[in-house]
């Protein structure tokens, strides 16, 4: 039942996300990939997958843009962390309670942009 559920949301993913660290996945050293991690968002059922070293790791539900166009479908790498992000069009500060991005922010390079535009970020109902 598990591998039919995992092909499933293969089958069905619409935004694929490479986790592979801000320094793009390499080490300094060694040049290899520092872990093997990725994020599978589906947009059509609002879950999001995490796999560790190809293992499925969680499931959890998640919001996605507020229209279809407003979630980028492909791959992208995060490619910055930023802890307690200003929510600027709102001119609400990080950290703040009513701060809808929550209290971390990973920037995807989505659409050309640098992590500052499109992100899996937290929301102001997290617990502390």
């Amino acid at each position: 039942m598990k591998n039919i559920f995992i092909k499933s949301m293969t089958v069905l993913t619409l935004l694929m996300v490479a986790l592979c660290g801000v320094n793009g996945g390499k080490t300094e050293a060694a040049s290899k990939p520092v872990n093997q991690d990725l994020i599978i968002i589906n947009k059509y059922y609002n879950k999001l997958a995490y796999f560790h070293n190809g293992k499925l790791e969680m499931v959890e539900p998640v919001a996605t843009g507020k229209s279809w166009d407003k979630t980028p479908v492909g791959f992208f790498k995060v490619v910055n962390k930023i802890k307690n992000r200003p929510y600027y069009k709102g001119k609400i500060p990080g950290g703040g309670p009513l701060n809808p991005l929550g209290k971390r922010w990973l920037g995807l390079n989505a659409n050309g942009t640098y992590g500052d535009t499109y992100g899996i970020h937290g929301n102001n109902n997290e617990s502390s």
